[in-house]
């Protein structure tokens, strides 16, 4: 690549409007040196060609993304993977770690999810000569392109509301045996779930409308249960429907879920598409919940792939109400950080859209409520159980009172031992976790 072209493709933020660019930030590992390498980045995920043969042009200017930033980290690294490094199929003796901010212009493909992926994470960036680690770290958009964006229906307010849960976090529980159950004795689970202090009875992200178990037929017994909880317990309760299904077939399923009774439905976006959320969005009358099915490919990798806090920018943008997302558990393989970091990008400000309830997932029970209040420093969280309620000595009631009976010895300031001395839910429980 020539030094003018690669010039080309290297500016200063203060040459740009802000209201016209995304700002994209790249870890990357390359086998030339990083102005060079990211150059060829900015070429081939923008302007690959800039101008036909014979004719006095240029589309760079105004179509091609610029480096505004390099953060060199080592240029004498051994690459993270060799393998990586040695597809490239060249000889190496140097590769250059580092991060990249680069600017690019969103009047190249609107505002439309399907389009910017392809731009930010698609062939022309993990597919750039010489570059043989890449990973999305975060994008920035700015208020011009985030105003085309609905976000959150309802948000973190909106479900307290529904639910009557103003001042502590929100109780989710996964239904187990999640696969195999007929929707009779699957319902009667949840119900007893409901009465034991569960706010929200889930169908698993695995248990979608099946023959021995339809969306319709779950839902209706669901639903009936749910307002028999409602009755007994004088609370308000919730039934999330799993409804993740072919994209025709979302907005059919919502409504058979919703006239059953489900007042929230789940949603994998990373299988059925962001553009298939926002569509759904658009015509949904209760929550939408996501799921991170499908997310780990993307994000285990510290040295490749996208970062998982990209994934919850664009969540929250297409709608979603709450967000459940890997957390502290050894084998969802996340730091603290990780989990931080994401509840922040939920509650956090985003174009003026609705908070998104943030829901860290793994093996949680009633003593997974403290640490996450304490870490998170806010009760604006929700955690998702299975086995904890579900698998509990005393059943589902038992489990979900324990969950309770875990939040009164935060609030009590207590250890939750000594409040298990007169609460056996809670004490059964904790035999269970240790």
């Amino acid at each position: 690549m020539h030094k003018a072209d690669i010039d080309a493709f290297h500016t200063k933020s203060d040459k740009l409007d802000p209201e016209k660019y995304l700002v994209l930030h790249y870890y990357l590992e390359t086998l030339v040196e990083p102005r060079e390498a990211s150059a060829h980045l900015c070429q081939e995920m923008s302007t690959a060609q800039w101008s036909r043969v014979d004719v006095e042009e240029d589309f760079r200017s105004l179509f091609g993304a610029k480096v505004v930033d390099l953060e060199i980290m080592n240029d004498k690294a051994q690459p993270s993977s060799p393998f990586l490094a040695d597809l490239m199929g060249k000889p190496y003796d140097t590769v250059y770690a580092f991060k990249a901010t680069i600017w690019y212009p969103y009047g190249n493909f609107g505002k439309k999810i399907p389009n910017l992926l392809t731009a930010v994470c698609g062939e022309g960036v993990f597919h750039a000569p010489d570059i043989c680690a890449v990973r999305l770290l975060d994008i920035e958009f700015p208020e011009s392109f985030l105003a085309d964006f609905q976000g959150p229906q309802f948000g973190v307010e909106g479900l307290r509301e529904l639910l009557g849960v103003q001042d502590r976090p929100i109780l989710l529980g996964v239904i187990k045996p999640n696969v195999g159950l007929s929707p009779e004795p699957f319902a009667e689970l949840g119900y007893q779930a409901w009465l034991g202090g569960l706010d929200i009875a889930k169908d698993d992200e695995q248990l979608g409308d099946v023959e021995w178990s339809t969306v319709e037929e779950r839902s209706r017994r669901m639903g009936a249960y749910r307002k028999k909880a409602q009755e007994i317990t004088g609370e308000k309760k919730m039934y999330l429907a799993n409804i993740t299904d072919e994209v025709d077939r979302l907005l059919e399923l919502h409504d058979i879920a919703v006239k059953n009774g489900a007042n929230a439905v789940m949603v994998n976006g990373m299988t059925t598409g962001f553009s298939a959320i926002r569509m759904l969005r658009k015509h949904a009358q209760v929550p939408l919940v996501s799921h991170f099915d499908f997310m780990a490919p993307y994000i285990q990798l510290p040295w490749f792939g996208v970062k998982d806090k990209v994934f919850t920018k664009l969540q929250r943008m297409a709608g979603y109400d709450v967000l459940i997302y890997p957390g502290l558990d050894s084998r969802l393989k996340v730091t603290e950080e990780d989990v931080i970091t994401n509840a922040k990008v939920c509650l956090g400000e985003l174009g003026g859209m609705r908070k998104m309830l943030p829901v860290p997932a793994g093996s949680q029970w009633a003593g997974s409520l403290g640490a996450l209040y304490k870490m998170l420093d806010t009760y604006d969280f929700g955690i998702v159980p299975g086995r904890a309620v579900f698998g509990h000595p005393m059943g589902p009631k038992g489990g979900a009172t324990s969950l309770r009976q875990g939040w009164k010895a935060v609030e009590n300031g207590v250890t939750l031992a000594e409040y298990a001395k007169d609460h056996e839910e809670l004490r059964l429980a904790i035999e269970m976790h240790t």
